[in-house]
């Protein structure tokens, strides 16, 4: 038989724990009918046996009895120790204060529309706090901390952050639906009253209560447009434009001047024709396709080392090493290379 407790009571402030089980190695242990169970303010005290929740205890001194776990006089196994009868079963402190202050971010950049204005669509970054509690001890004990002997806070918070992030998601996308991206970041207080809103069904779902949402900041994301046209975003000729932007710039904002500078507008100039290549290639192409060559097999008038790569039927890094040694002619913008098929011709017939 399992030791025999008389006073029922977890004086842990339970600081960053939710819930915590007794026994907390697992199985179950034996309580006197009789027995005083001490619930704090910010605690509820459970009581399951074979699986069943019998009685959920509010805070204050409680004399354990059939009157108040009436379930247990249908399940009760009578053993008697001493002349009192006592029952097996698993008990779980649950933790019903607000944990404040927990945080959110944006991992990745979220995609929104913003109509007429760049590309049409806007990446935004953001980070904030909320705060929740136990609603429902016995839902989330049920649905979530099952038979662990303790359930903390940063067990949960990355499904919570997952779930506000989808949610934040989803607003943001309504709300771009009638108002430009411009007016959205002066929205904030809005915005996260509508994820407190939209999230109460789904936190209530495991038992937890939402008791704030708050947006720190709300801002557009600073990726690259490579970043952009790794997301499958940008068209080459959108890209090379972006990227022929950010040469002049970087020119302009050369301090050396003299040589710098007009090694910069030499590179400016240089993009402006790959530009000129890329918005044309499509006319090009056409004409092409019919006299034959290369562009018949799909060959695009600029390329990036993974797609000659493609076509020359070798790997991105053999492509980097020949631009490397000099043997094929590429024109870097940025941290990216551009070849175009005119240089990758001269390489296939060198």
């Amino acid at each position: 038989m399992a030791r025999i407790i008389d006073v029922i009571e977890y004086p842990n402030e339970m600081a960053e724990e939710i819930v915590h089980r007794f026994p907390e190695s697992g199985g179950v242990a034996d309580y006197r009918l009789g027995s005083q169970v001490i619930v704090r303010e910010s605690q509820r005290v459970i009581f399951f046996r074979d699986g069943n929740a019998l009685d959920v205890f509010g805070p204050g001194r409680h004399t354990i009895a059939t009157a108040n776990i009436p379930l247990l006089t249908q399940t009760l196994q009578n053993v008697f120790t001493s002349g009192k009868t006592v029952f097996p079963a698993e008990v779980f402190f649950v933790s019903v204060k607000e944990f404040a202050n927990r945080k959110w971010g944006t991992p990745q950049p979220i995609i929104v529309r913003n109509p007429g204005m760049g590309l049409g669509v806007a990446l935004l970054q953001g980070f904030g706090s909320y705060s929740y509690q136990v609603g429902d001890p016995q839902q989330f004990v049920t649905q979530i901390v099952g038979a662990q002997g303790a359930y903390s806070t940063n067990q949960i918070e990355d499904r919570l952050r997952t779930m506000l992030l989808s949610i934040l998601q989803d607003v943001l996308g309504e709300t771009t639906a009638a108002r430009s991206v411009v007016e959205l970041i002066g929205l904030t207080e809005e915005l996260g009253a509508s994820v407190r809103a939209k999230a109460q069904d789904d936190f209530a779902a495991i038992g937890l209560t939402l008791k704030s949402f708050y947006i720190g900041n709300l801002k557009p994301s600073d990726k690259s447009a490579q970043d952009l046209r790794d997301m499958g975003m940008l068209d080459m000729a959108t890209y090379t434009q972006l990227q022929a932007a950010d040469a002049m710039r970087d020119a302009a904002q050369n301090p050396s001047g003299g040589a710098g500078l007009t090694a910069g507008i030499g590179a400016g100039m240089g993009i402006g024709n790959l530009m000129q290549q890329a918005t044309s290639g499509a006319t090009q192409g056409g004409q092409q396709a019919a006299g034959g060559g290369a562009a018949a097999r799909g060959m695009p008038d600029v390329m990036t080392p993974s797609e000659a790569a493609s076509i020359l039927k070798v790997s991105e890094e053999d492509v980097i090493a020949a631009i490397n040694d000099g043997s094929l002619k590429a024109k870097k913008l940025g941290n990216a290379f551009r070849i175009s098929k005119t240089a990758l011709e001269e390489f296939l017939n060198s």
